[in-house]
């Protein structure tokens, strides 16, 4: 990633820690919540990865083929996946983002992975941008009306993995960490 330093930190911290709670969710006792946890966990690991300052760590052109073939795979899985439920058409953008971005990094000369030289953002980029900030602003607009679920104890009801605004939190802050890789781009 490029930009400054501090705010390539703070982005591979929001990313790992929002894997790392999709991990807990993959703990939960809903299939299909098991399956969208474990799609969102590779998406937040490997969004901390590539967000890795450019300073710092600089994968060589076959790292960033590996990563463009993963999420690749990732796009198909949701593409096929989507047949049951609009949700996982995002997962299949978000996927197809992540491709895009690691097949773009790794077309680079190694010249350019130290800084931008670009004449601007392509349309795809472009619209990946648009999406995502779409995204963003609905799912930001979700989580604002989101009650708590409570059992009649007060307490919530399942554990940290079963917790849907703080899915909902992790899908925005994934979907903030997206439109941030992609300005940089």
């Amino acid at each position: 990633m490029h930009g400054p330093l501090s705010a390539a930190w703070l982005l591979v911290a929001l990313c790992a820690a929002t894997g790392a709670y999709c991990l807990l969710r993959m703990r939960s006792p809903v299939d299909e919540q098991r399956r969208t946890a474990g799609g969102e966990a590779l998406m937040g690991f490997g969004m901390a990865l590539m967000a890795v300052p450019a300073a710092v760590l600089t994968p060589p052109r076959p790292v960033w083929l590996l990563y463009a073939v993963v999420f690749g795979a990732a796009a198909l899985r949701a593409l096929w996946a989507s047949r049951a439920g609009a949700h996982h058409l995002h997962h299949l953008v978000g996927a197809f983002a992540m491709a895009y971005m690691a097949a773009a990094m790794a077309a680079r000369p190694s010249a350019e992975h130290a800084h931008h030289g670009g004449a601007g953002a392509p349309a795809l980029t472009a619209l990946l941008l648009v999406y995502f900030a779409a995204y963003v602003l609905w799912s930001g607009s979700r989580l604002v009306p989101a009650t708590a679920t409570a059992t009649t104890a007060g307490g919530p009801a399942g554990g940290w993995g079963d917790r849907p605004e703080l899915a909902r939190a992790c899908r925005l802050s994934m979907g903030i960490g997206m439109l941030a890789m992609l300005l940089t781009m």
